[in-house]
């Protein structure tokens, strides 16, 4: 419980929204942790400096995934349609689990997604990103949110979980809801559980080259429904903040005056400008929940045992305390940090800087009608909530490239190593 005499931040809402980085000027007066409203009625401290954030995040003999610790919750405080349960209720994941138990669950994730060939990935959203561009490129204009960056990096993972086309529209409007943290967060849930229970069914009978029947098959003989929750974090974690790393890249990209007259530079600048957005607008804002086992403190400020603490990603990427290392070191916190590091930082990163290049080499004088757009509500993601641009409008041949019924399935029997993945285990 927030201690009554604490004066909170709300980190929801549409003042939010707009301009986020006023909340985030005001928690950091408050001090490196201070508390914060993430929805109504629930009060969670929020970590901004970025020194505190790595220490906590490492500190797994103070600090626990587990969110039945949450006391609020426990007592009843928290309402039952708070739209951030559907980010923060345990579930038998391993987002919420600790030690031995994490190491049980973090291993067959680890070791599907490193069958998964980076080549053929690149490859297969290449594919969907051309077929969705042609959808709009003789129009002359489009939202790149709803239109392409939402449903470029959900097609491919659903590709890699072997989901028959039919669920993938539900699946897109399952994970958006439960990111969004809005009235429909709990039904979005429900939702996204019913659709990976039909594709594990599915595979558990028929299995194919994905990542579904490899889990089913891996040694650590986890039960369907443990299945079903690590698939929950996959899609979730992989989709909805790889579209919103697209959209402000795209975004910055044509809005700096760094940038905009540097387009042709290709790879480099695009790459370039993904880790600056790392950096200053980190996909994930709030979130790497964790709860104190006993009272404690941290630099200084008082933690007490039970309440939820969230990373500000985007908070202490802009931390003004630390002199910037520039934008091509990579020691954000984007990725998390510690044993529950994000363990498909490669793989997302593919989808999104391949989908940045074929826009930019498919659409003829790109510009973004609004730049200064809100961004969608909630308090654990940082994304445009609509990206209008406009462009010569053209005649764009649907890709000769194979089906995706006959690409390989991911790309996935090669390993492909990863030189920039460091993720513990």
């Amino acid at each position: 419980m927030m201690p009554s005499s604490a004066a909170s931040v709300r980190l929801y809402g549409d003042a939010f929204a707009i301009r986020p980085e006023h909340a985030y000027r005001a928690l950091r007066a408050a001090g490196p942790i201070a508390w914060a409203e993430i929805a109504e009625g629930v009060h969670a401290l929020v970590v901004t400096s970025r020194h505190a954030a790595r220490d906590l995040l490492n500190d797994v003999a103070t600090y626990s995934k587990d969110s039945r610790l949450w006391g609020d919750l426990a007592k009843g405080r928290v309402p039952q349609d708070s739209p951030v349960l559907a980010l923060m209720a345990f579930r038998p994941s391993l987002l919420y689990a600790d030690g031995e138990q994490h190491a049980r669950l973090r291993r067959p994730m680890d070791d599907c997604l490193a069958r998964i060939n980076l080549h053929h990935l690149h490859d297969r959203t290449r594919f969907h990103a051309a077929r969705l561009i042609a959808d709009f490129a003789d129009d002359g204009h489009a939202d790149l949110m709803c239109q392409y960056a939402d449903p470029l990096p959900l097609r491919v993972f659903t590709d890699l979980l072997g989901c028959p086309p039919p669920l993938v529209e539900r699946m897109l409007t399952a994970c958006q809801g439960m990111i969004n943290a809005g009235p429909q967060a709990e039904q979005a849930a429900a939702d996204l559980a019913q659709c990976l229970a039909e594709i594990i069914h599915m595979k558990s009978t028929k299995p194919g080259d994905d990542c579904t029947s490899w889990m089913l098959a891996h040694p650590a003989r986890l039960k369907h429904e443990e299945i079903l929750h690590q698939l929950v974090v996959l899609i979730g974690a992989g989709t909805v903040p790889t579209a919103a790393w697209i959209a402000s890249t795209v975004r910055l990209l044509l809005t700096d005056d760094g940038y905009a007259g540097d387009l042709a530079g290709g790879a480099v600048t695009v790459r370039r400008a993904m880790e600056q957005v790392l950096w200053t607008h980190s996909p994930m804002a709030n979130f790497s929940v964790h709860y104190a086992r006993h009272d404690t403190a941290l630099y200084g400020v008082p933690i007490p045992a039970g309440v939820p603490i969230l990373i500000s990603h985007a908070a202490t990427g802009t931390d003004p305390a630390l002199p910037h290392p520039g934008y091509d070191n990579r020691s954000h916190l984007a990725w998390s940090a510690g044993p529950h590091r994000c363990p498909a930082d490669s793989h997302a990163a593919v989808i999104a800087q391949t989908g940045i290049e074929t826009l930019l080499d498919r659409l003829w004088k790109l510009d973004l009608i609004d730049p200064d757009v809100p961004h969608r509500p909630g308090p654990f993601h940082q994304c445009p909530a609509t990206l209008g641009i406009r462009f010569r409008p053209q005649s764009a041949d649907t890709p000769t490239t194979a089906p995706v019924s006959s690409l390989p399935a991911g790309g996935i029997r090669d390993h492909d190593p990863r030189p920039d993945r460091h993720t513990p285990v």
